[in-house]
């Protein structure tokens, strides 16, 4: 047993169970900033040993790992899923511990003191739940000494405790390293310009490159370096004002000092010592309340830092520049390389500034150029790589993740996919779902620009979205509500000037679904106008060349032929003989909202409306249905539009006797399907 007790397990991150079919191995993160020991996420390792399946390969994903999760959260923990008979847990939870230890070791070194670490361990041969993980804890860091945790509290609201608790901090380095090297000479041999002998081009360039790479590190960490610390929404009339720490005021050992470090620090006045002891609370807002949160660019309050590698302090004693000659035994060459670091890093509000350059923005800068470096070294010569990094917040993640994206390749080839697909995997993401497109990707440049003063005004369409969200609930008792998944654009009658009124309801329709694909960025090109989806039943064959320019109505049928020209989606259709059928099919309406998740559009007689979701009573047959009406012929006025039941819940008979669904018409409803894509 341990030598100390523990309440207990904390859990935050809402899907703690990635693996429920097969053995495998997760990695457990957690972070400094949360008492110990509390579980913020959790993500799948995919490459284990081939002697041992529930072992992690630590050198191939101590890399994968540096590079996706920011500095700020680190792993903490293993949990091992298996189905080996008679295995002790405290025996496999032990493994787990050693395999994070070793981990932590080749990551930080043997100067970082390891948290306690976490064991959790789930046997399938008895059961496949959550609720019956295992769960023990080391407090020395190895797996000698362990103790069995009784007590797992999982967090309500967990994001309210990540973002009222920490802040994001956000830094951006462009870099250009030219490279200089020499063709093979006489001898057969390579010299780097000014930096090293080499066998051959491509060991001179390679060698360049590390050389190059070294030369930043010890840049970030040169004395008269400055780092601009600023807040995100800081105006050009007020707020705190940006504080400037320099490389001399970060506190690192004495040995690792630059020669002329010791000049610099003589020079530190009061003002500097100030700025030094300074923390993240001088940017920030004393109190933040998060109710509900919606994203990291709307609710995670944000630092930003800049860097300059232009000296601005004095030196006591005056310097003359100085050149030096290497002489080049063949003919030279340059190459130059331009990478974009882009970091995050998440810290309470109580840390020091210069505490958040030098044990994360610094540490996390190296970590992205060594992941840039290794990705490009074997190509450096042949092809330059367009290595770009984004940050993501996948649906349940409580931190954004970084992905490392090479943008030679469009986001439909297929090396893309495939790395989506894995990243789709080791996050425990859909494999129907493009959640970690570059679309998806969080806007690091409207947090910067916002610390400029400037406007950030919302740029695209000027349409309301989600127009149902808020709206009274339906009326039917002990009903299950299951509505469409994501976003979408309300279009109706009159909108962008265009008189449609009276023939362009399923037109409208079919628009507002086709804006569901793009927001949920299935798609990237625009809503189609009415001619140009009338061209494109022209080019099928489905219609003559006259019906262009027309005022022909379309229904279900053409509005699949569109779906699947534009967008490539297929559709199901469901046909009714009369409305008062419909309430028969809600069972199966409810089961397209939870799985497919898409806007219905419904055609019936010379009608068509846009289905949003159905609330069912299995039981007592009660049902209502959330209907988006494109019939609207008034100005964006969200008010207005609920208010005149322009969107909300209908009945197939209300209360007065009046049928929404007419007896004497058929009805057609088109159900999109979720194309199967990443």
């Amino acid at each position: 047993m341990g030598t100390q007790s523990f309440a207990g397990i904390r859990i935050l991150c809402r899907n703690l169970l990635l693996l429920r079919e097969g053995s495998g191995v997760q990695w457990l993160i957690g972070s400094p900033f949360f008492p110990l020991p509390t579980i913020v996420s959790t993500v799948r390792c995919l490459h284990t040993l081939p002697s041992n399946p529930l072992f992690p390969d630590l050198a191939k994903e101590l890399d994968d790992i540096r590079s996706l999760i920011p500095r700020g959260f680190e792993v903490i923990g293993a949990l091992v899923v298996h189905d080996k008979d008679g295995t002790k847990a405290e025996k496999v939870a032990g493994d787990a511990i050693s395999a994070v230890g070793s981990f932590r070791k080749a990551q930080y070194g043997n100067d970082r003191e390891d948290p306690v670490l976490i064991g959790a361990v789930l046997d399938l041969n008895s059961s496949n739940s959550e609720r019956d993980l295992q769960f023990f804890i080391s407090s020395t860091g190895t797996s000698y000494k362990l103790e069995k945790v009784s007590s797992v509290v999982y967090v309500d609201q967990p994001e309210k405790e990540v973002w009222e608790r920490g802040c994001l901090v956000c830094c951006e380095l462009p870099l250009k390293l030219p490279l200089y090297y020499v063709s093979d000479n006489a001898n057969g041999e390579a010299l780097a310009l000014s930096l090293y002998l080499s066998l051959s081009n491509a060991f001179a360039a390679e060698g360049a490159y590390a050389q190059a790479i070294t030369a930043v590190e010890r840049k970030l960490l040169d004395p008269q370096v400055a780092y601009i610390i600023e807040a995100q929404d800081r105006s050009s009339s007020g707020g705190p004002q940006p504080v400037i720490l320099h490389g001399f005021e970060l506190d690192p050992a004495a040995e690792d000092l630059p020669e002329n470090a010791v000049n610099a620090v003589i020079l530190e006045s009061d003002e500097d010592s100030f700025a030094k002891s300074r923390t993240c609370s001088y940017f920030l807002s004393e109190t933040k309340d998060i109710t509900s949160f919606n994203s990291v660019e709307e609710n995670a309050d944000k630092i930003i830092v800049s860097v300059m590698f232009n000296g601005s302090k004095s030196n006591v004693e005056p310097a003359a520049p100085i050149a030096e000659y290497f002489p080049a035994l063949g003919e030279a060459k340059l190459l130059v390389v331009n990478h974009k670091l882009e970091v995050l890093s998440y810290c309470t509000k109580d840390l020091r500034l210069a505490d958040i350059i030098s044990k994360l923005i610094i540490p996390g800068l190296v970590d992205q150029l060594h992941s840039l470096k290794n990705k490009i070294l074997p190509d450096l010569l042949t092809q330059q790589l367009q290595l770009r990094p984004y940050h993501f917040m996948p649906p349940a993640f409580l931190h954004p993740i970084t992905v490392v994206y090479e943008l030679s390749y469009g986001e439909t080839e297929m090396k893309q996919v495939e790395a989506r697909r894995s990243l789709h995997l080791r996050l425990g993401l859909p494999f129907d779902r493009p959640l970690l497109r570059i679309a998806n990707a969080i806007n690091l440049s409207s947090i910067k620009d916002n610390t400029r003063g400037k406007s950030n005004p919302k740029v695209g369409s000027s349409l309301l979205k989600d127009v149902h969200h808020g709206i009274p609930s339906s009326g039917v008792s002990g009903g299950h509500v299951s509505l469409i998944q994501g976003s979408y654009e309300y279009y109706h009658y009159l909108q962008d000037g265009f008189d449609d009124s009276g023939w362009g309801c399923a037109y409208r329709s079919l628009q507002t679904i086709v804006s569901w694909f793009k927001q949920q960025h299935y798609t990237s090109i625009d809503v189609p106008s009415h001619r140009e989806i009338q061209q494109s039943l022209v080019e099928i064959g489905d219609k003559d060349p006259s019906f262009i320019g027309s005022r022909e109505w379309i229904g279900a049928i053409e509005l699949s032929f569109v779906l699947d020209k534009l967008l490539g989606a297929s559709c199901k259709v469901i046909n009714v003989r009369s409305g008062s059928e419909l309430p028969e099919k809600c069972r199966e309406l409810a089961l397209h909202f939870e799985t497919q998740g898409t806007p219905i559009m419904i055609g019936g007689g010379v009608l068509a409306y846009t289905l949003l979701g159905v609330d069912y009573n299995e039981t007592s047959g009660d049902c209502a249905f959330l209907i988006l009406d494109p019939h609207y012929t008034g100005n964006e006025d969200l008010k207005k539009i609920v208010n005149g039941g322009w969107c909300g819940w209908k009945k197939s008979v209300d209360n007065k006797g009046k049928h929404f669904f007419l007896h004497d018409k058929f009805y057609n409803l088109l159900l999109p399907q979720r194309p199967d894509m990443v």
